[in-house]
């Protein structure tokens, strides 16, 4: 929660800045940032919603989960590597 309050407070600052000096923010429409908004509420309702009424946990995605082999070439021996130390 507090990387969300330090990120809504610098975009304050940095909105103040840009009144001040009178230049126009570079950020999209509020009607785009409304449909943004909606868009991350709808992919975290319904498992928030499945998790109160029917008790089940609530599944985080893992890059693990959506990540398939390449279907034409083996990894390379550097990725191989890396695989192995984490």
């Amino acid at each position: 929660m507090k990387s969300y309050l330090v990120s809504f407070a610098a975009g304050l600052l940095v909105g103040c800045i840009y009144s001040f000096i009178k230049v126009r923010s570079p950020a999209p429409p509020l009607i785009a940032l409304i449909g943004l908004l909606g868009i991350v509420l709808g992919e975290q309702g319904p498992p928030l919603v499945k998790q109160l009424f029917f008790k089940e946990s609530a599944k985080t995605s893992q890059a693990s989960d959506l990540v398939e082999p390449h279907a034409l070439s083996q990894p390379s021996k550097a990725s191989i590597d890396l695989e192995g130390k984490s």
